[in-house]
């Protein structure tokens, strides 16, 4: 399960620096100096492929952190993923997981479907909750 948290902190990485090969010739191109930039709405003037991907960087700083605590509340618990159904959903939900935030990512930063992006999210949301489930279970005995 560590390795799925450690590949969604590489993907929010890959983010942050696609985020940067679009924002920074474009504020060139806008004549935005970085001074500039520095409240909250100051770069909405940027066309809409640039700002989608400072979005979806925020994004991965948000929800995901649920992700997170359950991985490590799961690991630094104990479970020992020994075969059992409730350690079988924390392990596939979590790659799971990292697959639907990879897939809205994409989505965001390419075609920005907002229906399917939704889709993602909710479907993201689900796993969580089934994955918050299978810790209380475990924890329960």
């Amino acid at each position: 399960m560590l390795d799925a948290a450690l590949a969604l902190v590489i993907w929010t990485l890959l983010i942050w620096i696609l985020m940067y090969i679009r924002r920074l010739p474009a504020m060139k191109k806008a004549n935005i100096a970085a001074q500039d930039a520095k409240h909250h709405g100051s770069l909405d003037n940027l066309p809409s492929a640039v700002r989608a991907v400072g979005e979806n960087y925020n994004h991965l700083h948000e929800q995901p952190v649920i992700f997170y605590a359950l991985v490590f509340y799961t690991v630094l618990r104990g479970n020992d993923m020994s075969g059992g159904a409730s350690d079988a959903w924390l392990f596939y939900g979590a790659w799971a997981y990292v697959v639907l935030r990879v897939l809205h990512s994409i989505v965001q930063v390419t075609f920005n479907n907002v229906t399917l992006r939704f889709i993602l999210f909710v479907l993201g949301s689900i796993v969580l909750m089934v994955m918050a489930v299978c810790n209380v279970l475990i924890a329960m005995g």
